[in-house]
C-alpha cells in the first residue's frame, strides 16, 4: 500500500509590489469622497444588523 503524495503547488510570487493604499495621500477630500462612495455599503450593513436584532 503506497500513500499518494499531495500534488506540489507552485511557489507563490512574493515579488514586492507598490501598495495602492499607501501610494495615495490621506486628504480630507479623499476621505470625504470614499465616505460618500461607501454610503450604500453602510446602508446595507445597517439593514442586515437591524434584522439580526
Amino acid at each position: 500500500m503506497t500513500a499518494q503524495q499531495p500534488e506540489q503547488q507552485p511557489e507563490p510570487d512574493r515579488t514586492p509590489r507598490a501598495n495602492a493604499i499607501l501610494a495615495e495621500p490621506a486628504t480630507v477630500d479623499a476621505c470625504n469622497r470614499e465616505y460618500a462612495e461607501a454610503a450604500d455599503v453602510r446602508q446595507t450593513l445597517a439593514a442586515q444588523e437591524a434584522r439580526q436584532r
